[in-house]
């Protein structure tokens, strides 16, 4: 499981700006037996450490497919999972937040004349909360940069195949979720431009990798990045997700420590890349997101939350208040 909880126990602090609103946007549940791996909704409510959460969306991770029956069909069993928890939070049973209020679930997009059948099943599944797709497109050539869950080719993205499937997309209103490394990010732009009524919203930053062949050449990725995202920005039916940026594969070097970060620490060092996302898309098209249990391999969910409110604290209370929770309302309709 990522970040072990003695080690971030080592450091505690108040929550900042109790009474703001969060709709966490990006977040995973999971029961991997086999690595003793279990986060599901005692988990998460058991993160939020006096944050006021009020709602979350659930992002596929390869949860809960069915075993069985048929081969295309399996991915929707982690709908019909994620619609059971939803259900039980949407009871009240467990106070005021509203998890799992959203679902972005996987389908292959790349097979063509079926991807009808596969959305409508994944729709079937939870017709009143299933809001999207997530076919992961992570790929790097070098084998030390492992590619996404989804096993994807070099090129997804532009690939005609793929293309027919997200058409089908724009014809049911769905969003796609890109998750993507950040020397991907120009093939997004294209997929953007080419289907301009489809929203898509922009994970991780676009995976800023910093492992591998790309350790130590942050100043240089950074200032690429901000090219492309200035780019990527220019499309209307794009949407940010602003986090997911302390993963293993970022490489900042805190889960390495003896004692996990502050939020003080963690805001100052990641600052740049919110704002400038923050100038090239404007408050309405960004959403502040956990990434959880993901990011947790480099600090706990309270601390990782404060470093967003003090981000975000030379912006308006209207403009936080999109941030935190209208855009991700908006885009995921809860």
């Amino acid at each position: 499981m990522p970040g072990d909880l003695t080690w971030l126990a080592q450091h505690r602090e108040d929550v900042l700006e109790p009474e703001l609103a969060i709709c966490d946007p990006h977040h995973h549940l999971w029961d991997r037996v086999s690595h003793s791996e279990r986060f599901l909704l005692d988990e998460l409510l058991a993160e939020f450490g006096g944050h006021r959460v009020v709602s979350t969306v659930f992002v596929e991770c390869a949860a809960f497919y069915r075993a069985d029956g048929d081969e295309a069909l399996r991915f929707v069993g982690e709908t019909e999972f994620v619609q059971g928890v939803a259900a039980m939070s949407a009871s009240g049973h467990y106070g005021e937040v509203r998890a799992c209020a959203g679902i972005v679930s996987r389908a292959d997009l790349t097979r063509g004349a079926d991807v009808p059948r596969l959305l409508d099943a994944h729709i079937a599944a939870s017709p009143n909360r299933f809001r999207g797709i997530r076919h992961a497109s992570a790929f790097d050539p070098n084998p030390e940069i492992r590619r996404s869950h989804t096993a994807p080719p070099a090129g997804l993205l532009g690939d005609a195949a793929f293309r027919r499937g997200f058409a089908e997309l724009e014809r049911r209103g769905l969003s796609f979720d890109a998750w993507l490394y950040h020397h991907q990010i120009p093939e997004l732009t294209a997929l953007a431009r080419a289907f301009p009524n489809v929203t898509i919203v922009f994970d991780h930053f676009g995976g800023p990798l910093g492992i591998g062949p790309y350790q130590g050449k942050r100043a240089e990725i950074f200032a690429q990045w901000k090219r492309d995202v200035a780019e990527l920005a220019r499309c209307e039916n794009v949407v940010a997700k602003l986090g997911g940026l302390l993963m293993a594969i970022n490489n900042w070097g805190f889960d390495k420590r003896p004692k996990p970060p502050g939020s003080e620490e963690i805001a100052a060092t990641t600052r740049d890349w919110y704002l400038h996302a923050i100038d090239r898309f404007g408050p309405k098209r960004c959403m502040f997101e956990s990434n959880f249990p993901m990011d947790r391999v480099s600090c706990s969910y309270p601390v990782l939350w404060n470093s967003f409110k003090r981000i975000a604290s030379g912006f308006n209370a209207e403009e936080k208040k999109e941030m935190f929770r209208g855009t991700a309302e908006r885009v995921y309709r809860i």
